[in-house]
Order: C-alpha cells, then structure tokens, then sequence
C-alpha cells in the first residue's frame, strides 16, 4: 500500500508542480509578484477539498458519469490556459493589458491545476479513513510522493531560472507544450472512461518496457502524457494539441513582427 500511495500521490502533485514551477520561473524572469500565484494555490486548494467534499454529489451528475466528465473539463480548461499563457509569454508584457492578462492565466492555470490534482489526493487520503491500519502507510507513501513531485518541480524551476531569459522561454515552451498535449490526452482518457467517447483497441502495448505504474511511468505520464497502450484517438488528440499550440504560437510570433 506504502509503494501504491507513492505512485499514485506523486503523479497527482507532479502535474500540478511542473505547471506552478514554469509560471513561477516566468514570473521570476519578468518580475512578476509572486503573491497572486501563491493566492491561486491557495484557492486552489480551498476549491479541491470542496470538489472532494461533495463528489458523492458531482459523481452523479450526467447519468453516473460526473466525476469523469468534470475532470476531462477541467483538463480541458487547463490546456487552454497553457495554450493562452505560451502564447502571451512568446509576445512579450509590455504594456500593462497584457501583463494583466499573463497575471489572470497564471492564476487560473494553478486554481484548476489544484482543484484537479489537490482534489484526487484528498479523496485518495480520505478514503482509508476508516482503515487505521491501513491509513498510517498511506500517509507516509503519500508524504514521500509528495516531496518527490514537488522536488521534481523545484528542479525545474531552477533549471528554468538559472538560464538565459531566451534559453529558459525555449525550454520553458517545450515543456509547456509536453504538459499541454498531456492534459488532451487525459482528457480522452476521461471520456473513454465515462463512455462518451468509444474505446478502441490500443495501437501499441510499451508496459513491458516501462510499467504506468512504475515510478519511470508516473514521471513521464505527467511530463509528456505517457501511455503504455494509447487508443489511436489519444495519439490524434495528443498530436492535435501540440500542432494547435505551434501555430497559435506562429501566428502571434508573425503578427507581433509585422
């Protein structure tokens, strides 16, 4: 059980944490305050433990499927504030609406980022409360998770930081695009789960080379949205989500040169 909350912990505050460390980083860069991203933390987390409160509630929503269908929108929303915040990022904050604006993304992306990842942790946590004898080695697997994501976290954003401004928005982009493409892909995930979306069979099978479940798997599932057995619509979707990001990112780049 010790090992199973490790993993599980983990790949839950390890997307939350690379997404705070890149706007951090950013914010590092562009002096940005880091009061209102703390603020989204906060408020993030306040929200997570509402939506684990009530997801007896929520689960019902949609003939059954609630949970399911909530998670895949707030991915969804997430991917869209990434896609918003690399593309304001590329252009620059020099005039005041558009700080504003970068400010309002950063915020948001941690509110939802939290709500998602704080919520499974808690419900997670939450659920062997009525197991003593399980619920010690739970939280200890849970505490060591945790420092290992948040540790990945904080050595990304000294990577980012302690780089050129240039070099650091390059990686930073990359990374961006990874997590973003990840957030599509759960997205799918989600649906297939909640039977919106059809099951198919997977075009590939790489369990035998890195187990999901294995540390490896979790460190990747977060970073770039690994999947042993992906359906041929994850790999769409997946690809989908980067070329999107790419040719905003384009389109802004040509239009701010113009």
């Amino acid at each position: 059980m010790l090992i199973n909350a490790v993993v599980i912990v983990l790949r839950e505050v390890l997307e939350a944490s690379l997404i705070m460390s890149l706007f951090l980083a950013y914010s590092q860069h562009v002096t940005v305050s880091r009061l209102s991203l703390l603020f989204g933390i906060v408020l993030g987390g306040l929200f997570a433990w509402a939506y684990a409160v009530h997801i007896s509630t929520v689960s019902n929503w949609f003939d059954g499927v609630g949970q399911e269908v909530i998670n895949a929108g707030l991915q969804l929303a997430i991917y869209f504030v990434l896609l918003g915040f690399i593309t304001q990022a590329l252009i620059g904050v020099s005039r005041p609406i558009e700080r504003i604006t970068l400010i309002s993304l950063m915020v948001l992306g941690i509110v939802l980022a939290s709500i998602r990842e704080g919520s499974e942790i808690v419900l997670f946590i939450t659920g062997f409360s009525s197991a003593p004898d399980l619920l010690q080695p739970v939280l200890i697997g849970s505490a060591i998770g945790a420092g290992i994501g948040i540790s990945v976290g904080v050595c990304i954003y000294y990577l980012l930081v302690t780089m050129s401004f240039k070099n650091s928005v390059r990686v930073g982009y990359v990374l961006t695009l990874l997590i973003a493409a990840a957030m599509i892909s759960q997205v799918v995930q989600q649906l297939i789960q909640a039977d919106w979306i059809v099951s198919e069979y997977p075009l590939w099978d790489t369990s035998n080379w890195i187990n999901e479940r294995s540390i490896t798997g979790q460190l990747l599932y977060a970073l770039i949205g690994y999947e042993a057995t992906p359906t041929p619509i994850q790999v769409t979707a997946y690809f989908s989500a980067i070329a999107m990001i790419v040719f905003v990112s384009f389109y802004q780049i040509s239009r701010k040169t113009k």
